[in-house]
Formats: C-alpha cells, sequence, structure tokens
C-alpha cells in the first residue's frame, strides 16, 4: 500500500503506522513594512493548553538535544530563528522533519521518541508544553523505549 504525502510516496508495510501522529501546524502569521509577528493561541492554534515553555539555543555544531520520549507530554517545536531537523520515531517508523520557519510549528505527540539536530548557527528551537517537568513522564534509554511501546 502507498499513501501519497507532498509527493512522496510511504510505503505503509505494518498498520502500527497510523498511529505516528506528529504532524506540522501552521502557525498564524502577519507582516508589513515594520516587520512580522507569529502568534499562537492555546486550544485555538494548538491542541492543548501550554503549562511550560523552554528553548534551545547555542547548540554547538554537531551536538544534538532531546533523544527522549514522553509518556504523556505532547509539545509544539517551532523554529523561532535558523533551523534544524527533527527527528521522530514511534518504534516501528523513522520520520525527519526540517523546522526552518517560524510560522510552521511541529507537533509531537506523546509517546514519540524524538531529537534534534542540524542545528544552523543562530538556531533557536521554542518548545510549548501541555504538561509541567516530571522526570517519571521520560523515557530517556531507547531500548526501554521499544519495550514500553511493545507493552502498550
Amino acid at each position: 500500500m502507498c499513501l501519497k504525502r507532498r509527493d512522496v510516496c510511504v510505503v505503509l508495510t505494518h498498520p502500527h503506522y497510523y498511529n505516528m501522529k506528529t504532524r506540522f501546524i501552521d502557525i498564524p502569521h502577519f507582516g508589513d513594512h515594520r516587520g512580522d509577528l507569529s502568534v499562537v493561541e492555546a486550544m485555538k492554534d494548538i491542541p492543548f493548553e501550554v503549562k511550560r515553555v523552554f528553548w534551545n539555543y547555542n547548540v554547538p555544531e554537531g551536538k544534538s538535544r532531546g533523544a527522549h520520549a514522553h509518556k504523556q507530554l505532547r509539545q509544539l517545536l517551532i523554529a523561532i530563528g535558523g533551523s534544524f531537523t527533527v527527528n521522530v520515531d514511534d518504534g516501528i517508523e523513522n520520520k525527519s522533519f526540517l523546522l526552518d520557519n517560524p510560522y510552521k510549528g511541529l507537533l509531537v505527540e506523546a509517546g514519540e521518541w524524538s531529537s534534534e539536530d542540524y542545528f544552523s548557527p543562530g538556531a533557536v528551537c521554542l518548545v510549548l508544553c501541555d504538561d509541567h517537568y516530571d522526570e517519571n513522564d521520560y523515557i530517556r534509554n531507547y531500548d526501554d523505549f521499544l519495550q514500553w511501546v511493545k507493552n502498550r
């Protein structure tokens, strides 16, 4: 079976494919002679209330961020400066997403392993979260993640 998405044929080899829910979200943006403005409103532009915000910046060349999964937490990642790649893995399939503009966010759902790499100089990754920090929500070992997915 082949699914067409943006002129790319994705071969579906396992029914679990449909569980990868990470997707792009268009962020409203406006511009005029004074510059540009992007805005995100909870429960309107994104499907959750924002309870925590953080950002990654000054990431050295060749270094990665993330490399973990969340059991419950949902996140919206936005490249508010520069660009970077987000790699997402649902335990069956891996996908890479390029974030390179401030009016397109990537919604990473709970239960998906993600990491960010290939940061351009000056890149800033803004992350909006649907809950407060909870270390117990993290899965930091990839083999543990695969076992967690298998046991869900």
